[in-house]
């Protein structure tokens, strides 16, 4: 079992759903992401989605875009956000850690090559926002064979067929996008939300993580209710750029931040279906 399958197998145990925060690997430096990791666990994070920087992003609001070209300043590669990631885990062997970018920096880097570094950092999940499916299999294989989950988005405009076909190449979670736009933008309706996921969940039975546009703590509350997963990205950001005059404040305005949607999750009244009321067996790889 993953860690990524084994820490959503807990929290479904024990009624909770995933507090998963995203920041910029390398904003404003790569030694304030270095300290924010661990605070962003003590906080609570069950799992951490750590953004690759690119020059040319598709999905990233303005909040994001600001971050990466911050962390591209400071020097940061992909390289060096596997570098993060493997002194992360070397303090940290429980908490889930999924890299979320895009595909150039990958095939420059080279497909097989990436897998393996990858794992060796200790990654368990890989977003690769602009790689459907049927383009994927060059980077899925290596990523199987070292063990490492490929996580694809859904998004509102996604029909049942595609959601089915995209379930079949994914494991970990499949990451629902809440809103037709870019991170950051628009107000999220938790009831079209929960919608549909009953849809995602009648294909698959892997758990569902919801992000963009959950910007407060009582957004990721009602969330929380109908997801397995809460993903926080440009509210987190935010609040390192509003802190760039003070780095040393970056860990723990941020921690704080994310100690108040933790406690939002876990007061939610949990609606999620179990496993054994989603999908049939087999409908989806796991």
């Amino acid at each position: 079992m993953s860690r990524l399958a084994g820490r959503f197998a807990e929290l479904r145990a024990a009624g909770r759903a995933a507090l998963v925060p995203f920041v910029t690997a390398g904003d404003p430096t790569p030694d304030v992401t270095r300290r924010l990791l661990p605070r962003l666990v003590e906080a609570g994070a069950d799992i951490i989605e750590l953004g690759v920087p690119f020059s040319d992003p598709m999905a990233d609001g303005p909040v994001i875009q600001r971050a990466g070209e911050r962390a591209l300043a400071a020097g940061m590669t992909l390289s060096g956000v596997l570098d993060l990631a493997r002194g992360f885990r070397a303090n940290d062997r429980s908490t889930g850690l999924v890299l979320m970018g895009y595909l150039n920096p990958i095939v420059a880097m080279g497909h097989a090559r990436f897998a393996a570094a990858a794992a060796a950092a200790g990654i368990d999940g890989v977003i690769v926002v602009d790689m459907p499916p049927e383009e994927g299999e060059p980077l899925l294989a290596p990523l199987r064979e070292h063990g490492i989950d490929p996580v694809f988005l859904l998004s509102p405009t996604t029909s049942v067929e595609r959601m089915r076909r995209i379930a079949q190449e994914a494991s970990g979670f499949l990451y629902y996008v809440s809103l037709k736009g870019i991170t950051g933008a628009g107000h999220l309706d938790a009831a079209s939300v929960a919608e549909a996921l009953a849809r995602v969940r009648g294909v698959s039975a892997l758990p569902v993580g919801v992000g963009f546009g959950i910007a407060d703590a009582d957004t990721a509350r009602r969330i929380a209710s109908v997801a397995d997963a809460v993903v926080v990205g440009s509210a987190i950001v935010r609040r390192v750029e509003q802190a760039l005059d003070d780095p040393e404040r970056i860990p723990d305005r941020v921690g704080g931040f994310v100690a108040d949607l933790r406690s939002a999750v876990d007061a939610a009244k949990r609606g999620a279906p179990d496993a054994a009321e989603r999908a049939e067996p087999g409908s989806a790889k796991r």
